[in-house]
């Protein structure tokens, strides 16, 4: 009964703000509520605040005891959504598929795959030594099992 309260908050609360979406959401067996959000454009303090409001200020703790927990999806986190890949065109990604791994510019992203792009140092076709050429790549959802945005600090 929580849970599906619980969902239909947090459903309306999302609704409110378009460029929030959802990454995980639980209940444990002790009424732990857990909340993980990201954003398009990433996601505030205040947009956590907003989303635990949404919840905590329309559940009646006399009714059932609970603690809540709303959190942004962090930087370093695995996506798991093609949306969270969207909004990170441009940035470099790190993607392992059953095959191979690769690191890379994200140059694209739709519902579909996503285009890695990347420069690497090759032996000459003719000749000695090494010439760096520009590599591409198309991945599709289905074949990537990680992938997580590269921090530079």
């Amino acid at each position: 009964m929580l849970k599906e309260n619980v969902k239909k908050l947090l459903e309306a609360g999302l609704a409110a703000d378009e460029s929030l979406f959802l990454i995980d959401f639980s209940v444990t067996a002790d009424n732990m509520i857990k909340v993980v959000i990201d954003g398009d454009h990433g996601v505030t303090v205040e947009d956590c605040i907003k989303i635990s409001r949404a919840i905590e200020h329309n559940l009646d703790r006399e009714e059932e005891d609970f603690s809540l927990e709303v959190a942004s999806a962090g930087a370093a986190a695995p996506m798991t959504m093609p949306r969270q890949y969207k909004k990170n065109i441009g940035r470099k990604l790190e993607v392992t598929t059953l095959d191979a791994n690769y690191e890379g510019t994200l140059t694209a992203a739709d519902d579909e795959q996503i285009v890695l792009e990347w420069k690497a140092r090759e032996p000459k076709p003719i000749g000695k030594g090494k010439h760096t050429v520009q590599k591409r790549q198309e991945l599709s959802f289905t074949e990537i099992t990680k992938a997580k945005v590269v921090l530079k600090f």
